[in-house]
């Protein structure tokens, strides 16, 4: 379709498939790239990440307290004379002589001929002072089994194990790991360029908007979901209804984006920017059967996908979730958001012949209640919402406690 008016409303499926086609030598070879260990945040790494290092790396005490032989406190309670103090950070080798105790840090070495750590709780030092161990002794209150609080080299990884499997999104956990192992840099997925294009005289983004004005509320949301989706912004600016104000900034986004998402502008009505600059490069300007969200439209400008939502705030980030969220998610190497089921709590009302996505909100038990109204210009009642309530076409009305399918926001 060209913008026919006329022509019978696609379904959602067969507009997500035409995405998800346009989509797909985006994803079929996945850049990488290098990034410091301090960025790698939310990252999915491109490759296992193998230790070079073991760890811990070198044998260290678990505790403050002693190090001792197990065998020469067999006897305890025993008293030991203490031959010298290791703090972490010790980094000359330390030997033990038989019979005595050296007092010991957590994270320490652990000194040549020790096997076992007191910790200091279970001690008292009887001679001496805690600023001066010249002449000390430390009275050991029980005996310990062999290897007691003692942490062996490479316990937790060894050299060439797998810190960080391919295809890992990073968390804080992984990148303490990483970075214990000393690795400085991390191999990830790249991530998909997106630009992200608004549009309407009536836009302002910062101070008091005139009579007729509104705020751009899509451009923070399109960027908000396209972060969240793996992806970043390349670029995000909006114009007028003047189409060549728009035609330049869409040569701006064609020529450093992967893909461009542009939000408004593509109705059948007068001030239509966007689609009026699309259609002489061959766009499908349609009608798909769901609300919101109803007008869509794609092109391929360049081998650059784009992709056209209408303007409404709940339209804009509906037409997201069901249409490029996932796929974007694919090409940066994320699990998928598939619909769950819940129960209705309330009866809703819907539009025969069109899906509906109503706005609402999980209960804990099983259970979704509709929440604000299904107009698309709603944005504060949608923020009240944790779900999209997916109420299929066919029907023109769902009874309390009919299971429907839901889509996490």
């Amino acid at each position: 379709m060209t913008g026919d008016p006329t022509a019978r409303p696609r379904s959602v499926e067969e507009h997500a498939a035409l995405v998800a086609r346009m989509l797909e030598p985006l994803s079929e070879q996945p850049a990488e790239e290098a990034v410091p260990l301090d960025r790698a945040l939310g990252r999915v790494t491109a490759a296992e990440v193998r230790s070079e290092v073991d760890l811990p790396l070198f044998r260290n005490s678990q505790m403050d307290g002693y190090a001792v032989r197990a065998a020469d406190i067999a006897s305890a309670p025993v008293a030991l004379e203490v031959s010298g103090d290791i703090p972490a950070g010790h980094t000359s080798p330390v030997s033990l002589i038989s019979g005595t105790a050296l007092r010991i840090m957590t994270g320490a070495p652990v000194p040549t001929g020790a096997d076992t750590i007191v910790p200091v709780e279970d001690t008292e030092l009887v001679l001496g002072r805690d600023d001066d161990l010249a002449g000390a002794v430390v009275e050991i209150r029980r005996s310990r089994v062999k290897g007691e609080y003692v942490r062996e080299r490479g316990s937790d990884v060894r050299r060439g194990d797998v810190l960080v499997p391919a295809g890992t999104r990073l968390g804080p956990r992984h990148l303490a790991a990483l970075a214990a192992a000393g690795v400085q840099n991390v191999t990830v997925r790249a991530r998909l360029r997106v630009g992200i294009l608004t549009s309407g005289t009536e836009l302002v983004t910062s101070g008091t908007p005139a009579f007729g004005q509104v705020y751009d509320a899509n451009s923070i949301a399109l960027a908000a979901l396209v972060e969240e989706a793996g992806a970043t912004v390349s670029l995000r600016t909006s114009s007028d209804d003047d189409p060549e104000a728009f035609q330049r900034i869409l040569d701006e986004a064609l020529h450093g984006c992967d893909l461009v998402i542009t939000s408004g502008g593509i109705s059948h009505g007068a001030y239509e920017v966007v689609r009026e600059v699309l259609l002489p490069h061959g766009a499908d300007v349609t009608t798909v059967a769901m609300q919101p969200g109803g007008p869509q439209a794609t092109a391929v400008i360049g081998g650059i996908p784009v992709f056209a939502f209408p303007g409404n705030p709940v339209s804009t980030q509906v037409s997201f979730v069901v249409f490029l969220r996932g796929p974007l998610r694919a090409a940066a190497g994320l699990p998928d958001l598939p619909p769950a089921e819940a129960a209705l709590t309330d009866a809703v009302r819907s539009i025969p012949g069109r899906r509906q996505f109503l706005r609402g909100l999980l209960d804990g038990e099983g259970g979704v209640s509709p929440v604000s109204g299904p107009s698309s210009h709603l944005v504060a009642g949608m923020a009240k919402a944790d779900v999209l309530i997916d109420v299929p076409e066919e029907a023109d009305a769902l009874e309390s406690g009919a299971t429907v399918a839901v889509w996490t926001l």
